[in-house]
């Protein structure tokens, strides 16, 4: 562990930092730093290309190459000095303004050029772009290949297990069987569809000045095409122009996107809860890891520390999630600040949700069903059979079918034998008695292996 990890605050970049390590890349301060100097020379270029009437001076090679420099990977000392100036002038977007204009007045540029860094630009066109193009990202390169794995594992058990019977607990109680595929398949089925909406989420940008209608613009360079220009320039940004906003894009697609990403957590939180269960019950076993100490007192458990541990990172990250799409959809009239210091904790809730679901893929590794224990709760469990018979009865028009059932059943202890004499005794064919005689809780599991095995896509 680096050092300095044991004196963070957060145990985000302290304890976890190696594990969070794909995401400071993206929301650290000085990756922050980094993205808003892009966007300010991304804005130069795109002024000298499609403006090129605006600027006092064609630019040379060297500034091209400057600005091109800049707008690809500003470099590892951009986010020192750009601080430097920062605590100087107290403001963050206007000290990486000044860093821009310094390195392109190191390669030459004159005076007049320089007027043009930042050019009709309110903070928050820099930021939102900024903070719109990290969230895409993090998106394609962290969030979604992440889902993607828990997907595939999930999906792997599902075909594995596809036949493999379990008894299933409605309200905690004993319940009709289901297989141990098919409720890997029913999470696998959820998440798809989470990941789906996560992925369809339009991030959108705005460039349009103090207040969302480009008065400075048109003051300036009154025939310019400004909306079209406005539009280019978000769209090379990589993002959905937004053309009504105030002072900030009003962040609902940002809300969007971390209410989905939410919403997946939640399905996990699901899923860790349930696996926990199962291996409490002892129906999933733990492989355990050579060298791990289970518990500091009791030499022999394996702890299901890696769900437990997806579940807490899950929630931690839900309650900074939730907060993000309640608040930032509100500013007060055309701006105010209190959502800039929430859209500086969006790494830290990314952070818990990389590390919730990394531990839930470790506990994924980890598991085994064990058929043995399965097979003897299923064996012990004959009045889940109830059900079928009633149905039976239902479907052979046979009266008060249910009843029979429920008092034959509720609160008593079943078994084969006593539901072979019961299904004896019931007034329906010869052949339909036969059939349900035939059953077992084992093989009562309707189309559970037909729907495990079914494609999810």
């Amino acid at each position: 562990m680096d050092p300095s990890a044991l004196h963070a605050l957060s145990p985000v970049d302290g304890r976890y930092q190696a594990a969070t390590r794909p995401l400071a890349a993206l929301f650290s301060e000085a990756a922050l730093i980094g993205e808003r100097t892009r966007v300010e020379a991304l804005w130069l270029l795109h002024l000298a290309e499609h403006l090129p009437t605006v600027l006092p001076q064609p630019l040379t090679p060297a500034l091209q190459a400057c600005l091109h420099q800049l707008a690809e990977d500003p470099g590892p000392d951009a986010a020192a000095a750009v601080k430097l100036t920062e605590s100087r002038i107290n403001h963050d977007v206007k000290a990486v303004e000044y860093y821009v204009r310094d390195q392109l007045a190191a390669a030459g540029a004159s005076p007049a050029l320089l007027e043009l860094v930042h050019f009709g630009c309110t903070s928050e066109d820099i930021n939102n772009l900024s903070y719109g193009r990290l969230l895409a990202r993090a998106r394609h390169s962290v969030l979604l290949p992440l889902l993607d794995q828990v997907i595939g594992e999930l999906q792997a058990n599902a075909l594995r297990h596809a036949a493999l019977p379990l008894l299933a607990r409605t309200h905690g109680q004993t319940a009709t069987p289901t297989t141990l595929g098919k409720e890997f398949a029913n999470v696998e089925a959820r998440l798809r569809r989470a990941r789906r909406r996560l992925a369809e989420v339009s991030l959108l940008g705005k460039w349009n000045g103090a207040v969302g209608n480009l008065n400075a613009h048109v003051v300036a360079v009154p025939d310019a095409d400004w909306l079209a220009l406005s539009q280019s320039f978000v769209e090379r940004c990589g993002l959905e122009w937004n053309p009504h906003t105030t002072q900030i894009e009003p962040h609902d697609c940002v809300a969007e996107y971390c209410d989905a990403l939410a919403s997946a957590n939640t399905i996990g939180i699901d899923l860790c809860r349930d696996l926990w269960g199962y291996i409490s019950l002892g129906y999933l076993r733990q492989r355990p890891v050579a060298g791990e100490v289970g518990s500091s007192t009791m030499p022999h458990k394996v702890n299901p520390i890696d769900f437990e541990n997806a579940e807490g990172n899950l929630g931690i990250a839900n309650a900074l999630l939730r907060h993000f799409a309640d608040k930032l959809p509100i500013s007060r009239w055309q701006r105010d600040l209190t959502d800039s210091t929430v859209l500086r904790n969006l790494g830290v809730a990314l952070g818990h949700v990389l590390l919730a679901w990394r531990s839930a893929l470790r506990g994924l590794s980890k598991i085994a069903p064990d058929e043995a224990r399965i097979a003897r709760d299923l064996d012990s469990a004959w009045e889940v059979l109830g059900e079928a018979v009633q149905t039976v009865l239902r479907a052979q028009g046979v009266p008060n079918g249910y009843e029979l059932l429920k008092d034959f059943t509720r609160g008593r202890p079943i078994d084969r034998d006593l539901l072979v004499d019961f299904i004896g005794s019931l007034p329906i064919a010869a052949a339909q008695r036969e059939r349900l005689a035939a059953l077992t809780p084992a093989t009562y599991i309707g189309l559970a292996t037909t729907l495990a095995l079914r494609p999810r896509d």
